[in-house]
């Protein structure tokens, strides 16, 4: 499952990923936004997208990822890390080994996406590697131990 949010800045751009993100086979629930409005705040739909992955991951489907979306995608994250048990990672553009990373040490459960810094295709790249990355375990677990201490 991966559920989306986006304010207006990323709603066009959230629109595409969920076309692509159904077009490949993957479950997807969108949070929000519905509607291009340009009143709108990240956080109301940032918030559900972030409760439901750590809801999920709180019950050991740590399959379940999300994508959140806005202009620069770090007021996103921001807002995503309030959430306990998530980890949320900012991609703007710059080298998609970033993406990888994030994935690989960190077990990232959302991306935060930049739309004004990112082109379409950037975005679905950033997407595509992303979720074919998986978490390498190993010494990166017990450094996300600590973060998860960080939190209770």
């Amino acid at each position: 499952m991966i559920y989306l949010g986006a304010d207006h800045a990323g709603f066009e751009l959230k629109e595409e990923i969920k076309k692509y993100l159904q077009k490949n086979g993957f479950e997807v629930e969108d949070m929000g936004a519905f509607a291009l409005n340009p009143d709108d705040d990240y956080p109301d739909f940032v918030r559900p997208a972030a409760e439901a992955v750590a809801l999920r991951w709180t019950q050991g489907k740590d399959d379940t990822l999300g994508i959140v979306l806005g202009g620069s995608g770090q007021g996103e994250a921001i807002a995503a890390n309030k959430i306990n048990g998530i980890r949320a990672v900012v991609y703007y553009g710059g080298p998609i080994d970033i993406v990888k990373l994030s994935r690989q040490h960190n077990n990232a459960n959302i991306l935060a996406l930049g739309a004004r810094f990112l082109s379409k295709n950037e975005a679905l790249e950033a997407v595509k590697v992303w979720l074919e990355t998986p978490f390498e375990g190993g010494r990166h677990e017990r450094r996300l131990k600590k973060i998860e201490d960080l939190e209770a």
